[in-house]
C-alpha cells in the first residue's frame, strides 16, 4: 500500500485537560488540516470529550496532546493496551522526558552537561537554595511545559513565592542554576538533529507569552554558530534525546553559556505545531514544508514497535 492510503484511519489526538490544552488545540488543528490536505483519512479526537475506546475505530494515532496526560506516558501506555501505533516516544521515553528533574539525574549520570539543580518543597530554605546554586536561578514544575509556572529568581526573597506559584502546578517542583547566554533548540526527526534555532526575547526568559502569543521573540534559523559547532550541539541532542529513550520526533532545548560551553535543559517528545511553532521553522530550513513535516512524524507511526494488544480498525 503506497500513498496517504497506508496510514488507513488517524486520530489526531488534540485538547486533552492538561494546562497546555489551549496550545494542543492549536497544534492539533494545524496537524489535522495537513494531513486532510494530503489525502490522509484524518479527525480529530479529543480524549476530554470521548471515551478512549473508540480510538478502537482507528488504525493509528498522531499525538498532539501536550502537557501531562498527552506527554507524560499515560497516553502512549492506552495506545499501547489497544494496540494502536502512535507517533513519536513509548511510555518511557515520554514519561522520562516530561519530568525534568529524573531527565537531569540521567543526563547527569551520563556526563551530559546540565545545568546544578535541586529538587525544592515548601520548607526549603531560600538563603540555602541561593547558596547552593547562586543567583540567578530558576524555579519551575518538574513536569510541566511552555514554561507554566516557572519563575527567575534574582533575590532570596523571591523564592518563597516561586515555589509556591509552581506547587499549584505539580507536587514536584526543582531549582536551577540559570545559564546566562544564548537559548537554542534542536528539532530531531528519525534520529536527524534538523536545522538549529536560536531564541531571542525581550523578556527575562522565553515564558509562555514569548512561545505563543508575543511579536518580538525572535528566531533565528540559520542559527549563526559556524557549521562545526552547530553540528557538536546537534550530536549533543541526539544523544539527551537518546538517553531518555526518546524516538522519532521531539525538541531538545539547550542554552549556550559566556564561555561557549553547552548546557541541555530539557526535552519535548511531543512540541508544538502552532503558527509560533519551533520544529515546522526548523524543518523549513530542512526544506520540508508543514505538510511534509506534518507526514513525516506520522511515518514514525508506521514504524512504532509492535503494541502487545491487537486493536485498530484496519
Amino acid at each position: 500500500m503506497s500513498g496517504a492510503a497506508r496510514y488507513g484511519r488517524v486520530a489526531v489526538l488534540l485538547g486533552g485537560t492538561a494546562a497546555e490544552r489551549e496550545v494542543s488545540l492549536r497544534s492539533g488543528a494545524a496537524v489535522l488540516q495537513a494531513l486532510q490536505a494530503a489525502g490522509v483519512d484524518a479527525e480529530a479526537f479529543d480524549p476530554r470529550e470521548r471515551p478512549l475506546t473508540e480510538l478502537l475505530r482507528f488504525d493509528r494515532a498522531f499525538n498532539a496532546l501536550h502537557g501531562r496526560g498527552g506527554e507524560d506516558g499515560v497516553i502512549q501506555g492506552a495506545l499501547e493496551m489497544l494496540g494502536i501505533p502512535c507517533t513519536g516516544s513509548g511510555v518511557l521515553g515520554a514519561a522520562l522526558s516530561m519530568d525534568k528533574l529524573r531527565s537531569k539525574q540521567i543526563w547527569q549520570a551520563m556526563g551530559l552537561p546540565t545545568p546544578a539543580y535541586r529538587p525544592v518543597t515548601a520548607q526549603t530554605e531560600p538563603a540555602a537554595l541561593a547558596s547552593a546554586l547562586g543567583l540567578p536561578l530558576a524555579i519551575k514544575p518538574a513536569r510541566e511545559g511552555s514554561s507554566l509556572g516557572m519563575s527567575r529568581i534574582t533575590a532570596v526573597g523571591q523564592i518563597p513565592a516561586a515555589i509556591e506559584t509552581a506547587l499549584r502546578l505539580d507536587r514536584q517542583v526543582l531549582a536551577e542554576s540559570w545559564i546566562a547566554g544564548a537559548e537554542y533548540t534542536a528539532t530531531i526527526l528519525h534520529g536527524e538533529a534538523l536545522p538549529l534555532i536560536r531564541l531571542e526575547t525581550p523578556r527575562d526568559f522565553y515564558d509562555y507569552e514569548a512561545k505563543y502569543a508575543a511579536n518580538d521573540t525572535r528566531y533565528l534559523c540559520p542559527c549563526g554558530l559556524p557549521a562545526a559547532q552547530e553540528a557538536r550541539l546537534q550530536a549533543l541532542a541526539l544523544a539527551a534525546f537518546a538517553a531518555l529513550d526518546c524516538r522519532g520526533w521531539g525538541r531538545v532545548d539547550l542554552m549556550l553559556d559566556a564561555a561557549g560551553a553547552p548546557w541541555l535543559l530539557e526535552v519535548n517528545a511531543v512540541p508544538g505545531m502552532t503558527d509560533h511553532s519551533l520544529v515546522p521553522m526548523s524543518a523549513r530550513a530542512a526544506g520540508l514544508d508543514f505538510q511534509a513535516l506534518v507526514l513525516r512524524i506520522l511515518d514514525t507511526a508506521l514504524t512504532a514497535e509492535p503494541a502487545p494488544a491487537g486493536g485498530g480498525a484496519g
